[in-house]
């Protein structure tokens, strides 16, 4: 009698063999299809059904439009469309205003007795813009303030060194060079006799300079000398108060007897003429803004 377990077994190997060959041709079906799968051509696979187009590939001949360097147009920004505003215009003060009308309507003409410096305004922020020449008809608007007369020139508000305007045009002065001849040629050593003096603390070249002076000058009776500062402090300055044509020829008598009276230099409107440089002659100075600290109004002299 058989073994019933051999016919199981007998049934059982046959079903193996299927089972392996068709494991076979499924792998070979599997393979043959990813084959041709990746070597088809994009544009060969089928769209898939719901799917976005596909961005078309760029063709050789459809590439960005590109300026040339030269010929590219500004570029417009907003932020420079959106610039803030300018600050608002702001009104004339009062002081403006009536300076305005002051000039409008300045009508009074002087005439200018030295050279003057031209400035802005009165205070010491002034700004110098110019000159005007001695014997010069300007117009005034009558305003004075901090030492200096307000003048129209160009339309405009300027001033100069209060004190040197007159009414009427005045004679020319004589030159610094000339202006001894104008003094009939007073000599030194003579006494004086207006009854002024000077103190007993200065130098006896200063007592030399008055005495000559006094003698030569005696209308003048104004002397300026000792003082708490600089060169008066020591006592070898002096002050002679004169101006105008008188005060040149003052200047030229302390020059021309510069060695018999011991003087070093002397300033007068401007100008100064020293020993040390005797050959230039008198000398142009800076400006230093009143009539007093110009020497304007007197002869200042220092002596050794």
């Amino acid at each position: 009698m058989a073994d019933p377990r051999h016919k199981r077994d007998a049934r059982s190997r046959p079903q193996l063999r299927v089972s392996i060959a068709a494991a076979s041709v499924a792998v070979m079906a599997t393979g043959a299809a990813v084959a041709s799968g990746i070597s088809a051509s994009p544009r060969e696979l089928a769209p898939v059904a719901g799917a976005a187009d596909p961005a078309p590939w760029p063709s050789a001949t459809s590439r960005p439009s590109v300026t040339p360097l030269g010929e590219r147009r500004p570029v417009v920004s907003r932020a420079e469309t959106r610039r803030p505003p300018g600050p608002a215009r702001s009104e004339p003060s009062p002081a403006a205003v009536a300076t305005r009308r002051l000039v409008r309507r300045a009508d009074v003409q002087k005439w200018t007795t030295a050279p003057l410096n031209i400035w802005t305004r009165p205070g010491e922020k002034a700004r110098k813009t110019g000159l005007i020449d001695a014997l010069t008809r300007v117009t005034v608007t009558g305003r004075t303030m901090r030492g200096r007369d307000e003048l129209v020139i160009d339309g405009r508000s300027r001033w100069v060194t209060g004190g040197y305007l007159a009414g009427r045009k005045p004679r020319p002065e004589p030159d610094a060079g000339d202006a001894g001849d104008a003094a009939d040629g007073p000599a030194a050593g003579a006494s004086c006799s207006n009854g002024t003096s000077v103190p007993s603390g200065v130098s006896s070249n200063i007592v030399a300079v008055h005495e000559a002076v006094c003698a030569a000058f005696p209308e003048i009776t104004t002397y300026g000398t000792l003082r708490s500062d600089g060169e008066h402090a020591q006592g070898i300055a002096v002050d002679i108060m004169v101006s105008g044509a008188r005060g040149w020829q003052v200047a030229e008598f302390v020059r021309d007897n510069s060695a018999a009276l011991g003087v070093s230099y002397a300033i007068h409107a401007r100008n100064i003429w020293s020993v040390q440089r005797a050959g230039e002659g008198w000398r142009g100075m800076e400006d230093r803004g009143s009539v007093t600290a110009n020497h304007y109004d007197h002869v200042h002299v220092t002596t050794y």
